[in-house]
């Protein structure tokens, strides 16, 4: 009597390449892994949150491809070879992104919870849609969700980033 030969299981973890921040991480993860896990947990990068976990709030969105995504519900395997880029990857204290700056310049926090998805998508609206009218920037921030109340001054940053990035452009 012979044994049947068994299928091997897939592989728990395999080497993955991404492009993060402008780097190129190459990573032994498991590919069904969230994005956002091998963010925090693997490359330490801390600007995406964990909201809730179903893709719906926002916390934490990066961009891929200059495109807003919600990291906690993409498998990591999904975005091998997309140029991924995270709060980090936008400014630092030093010298922020013109989005990072318009917040910082209309004090649109609170708790600052939902600031990562709120820049991310300001920063690809306004890539997108230089001039944005109120109606496309309540859109763009429309499943952002902020649980204090500032919306006001969120919507106030949006509109000062509109400014800030036309004088960040070369002349």
């Amino acid at each position: 009597m012979t044994a049947a030969a068994v299928p091997s299981p897939a592989p728990v973890t395999a080497t993955l390449h991404l492009q993060v921040n402008g780097q190129a991480q190459a990573l032994q993860v498991p590919p069904a892994a969230p994005l956002l896990q091998v963010l925090r947990n693997d490359l330490q990068l801390n600007g995406p949150k964990y909201g809730c976990g179903l893709g719906q709030c926002g916390a934490c969105a990066v961009l891929v491809d200059g495109r807003v995504a919600r990291s906690c519900c993409i498998p990591v395997a999904g975005v091998q070879g997309r140029t991924i880029t995270t709060l980090e990857g936008l400014g630092d204290r030093q010298a922020p992104h013109w989005a990072q700056q318009a917040f910082i310049d209309t004090q649109a926090a609170q708790c600052g919870y939902c600031l990562n998805g709120m820049v991310m998508a300001t920063v690809a609206l306004l890539n997108h849609c230089p001039q944005p009218t109120e109606a496309q920037i309540r859109e763009a921030l429309a499943h952002h969700l902020c649980r204090c109340g500032t919306h006001l001054e969120i919507l106030a940053a949006v509109r000062r980033a509109v400014v800030l990035r036309q004088q960040a452009l070369p002349a």
